[in-house]
């Protein structure tokens, strides 16, 4: 896919449409790492925050919740 680098404002930049932005998972506002390589090529990747502890015991409860009779049998 060729993509042309776009003045925006005072900056440059790559816009995104709406297509690559949900084949990459990624929402306005979302942070970016950016690397650039031997050559010149550029990688952009994703910066996925992992949840917090508090989700995740949220969602263990709820399984729990939801498999009571099943996590009975099992035990």
């Amino acid at each position: 896919m060729l993509k042309a680098v776009s003045k925006i404002g005072n900056s440059q930049g790559v816009i995104f449409d709406n297509a690559i932005m949900e084949l990459a998972h990624l929402k306005v506002g979302d942070s970016m790492n950016l690397e650039v390589h031997a050559g010149g090529t550029i990688t952009l990747t994703p910066i996925r925050n992992a949840p917090s502890p508090e989700d995740v015991s949220a969602v263990i409860k709820q399984t729990m919740k939801d498999y009571a009779r099943t996590m009975k049998r099992l035990a």
